[in-house]
């Protein structure tokens, strides 16, 4: 499967988010863009509010940020 083909998994999505009054895109693969989307609702908070929180407490990069976040949620360790 070629890297820009919609059925490959890895393919990157980039979208934009707004922390701290800044846009700044991102750049995830489209199931972690999903499962954030799920977290957020599940929180009852804007896609834009859970990125800034995940940014916060984040040491490197921001799509490397929301990645570990989302795979300590579906580890069940859960930061709030």
């Amino acid at each position: 499967i070629a890297m820009d083909d919609p059925a490959n998994p890895a393919r990157l999505k980039k979208r934009s988010v707004r922390i701290g009054g800044h846009d700044t895109s991102v750049s995830l693969e489209d199931a972690f863009w999903t499962e954030l989307g799920r977290i957020a609702q599940a929180r009852k908070m804007s896609l834009n509010r859970l990125a800034a929180f995940v940014d916060r407490g984040r040491t490197g990069n921001l799509s490397s940020a929301l990645r570990l976040f989302v795979l300590d949620e579906l580890r069940g360790e859960k930061k709030d």
